[in-house]
């Protein structure tokens, strides 16, 4: 008899972005200083945006980890990966800016993490949807 994988199995795509969004949620708070800067300016107090994005991505990860609050959790975090995708955009133009200016290894090797980063989010935001279908086999 094959076995089949039940819906509400944590699969390492789905463990792999909890994590990042436990990870990253706790970087936000512990260091808000480090996403300040990508915040839009059209947005009022900096800190208070990244903090609250910190719990927000908290949350998420906490709930994709739990098969009852997985389907919710998947699509907020979709919302979430989608909503904060012009702040990376944001992240990368400003490195470039940085890394033309410096014009040293670092800051270049920065500025193409940056850029490698942006497509990422495409696959992260499939997981996410996954988990918010329900369909986890």
């Amino acid at each position: 008899m094959p076995v089949t994988k039940k819906s509400s199995s944590l699969d390492l795509p789905l463990a792999g972005l909890a994590a990042l969004f436990l990870g990253s949620g706790t970087l936000h708070l512990v260091k808000p200083q480090v996403f300040e800067p990508i915040v839009p300016p059209q947005l009022p107090d900096a800190r208070k945006v990244v903090e609250v994005s910190g719990v927000a991505e908290i949350v998420c990860g906490l709930g994709l980890l739990h098969p009852r609050t997985r389907r919710i959790a998947g699509l907020a975090s979709a919302a979430l990966l989608a909503g904060v995708f012009p702040a990376n955009v944001q992240m990368s133009v400003d490195a470039g800016r940085r890394a033309n200016r410096k014009r040293t290894a670092k800051a270049a090797g920065f500025f193409a993490g940056t850029l490698a980063r942006l497509p990422l989010q495409w696959p992260m935001i499939k997981v996410a949807l996954r988990a918010g279908k329900g369909n986890q086999a």
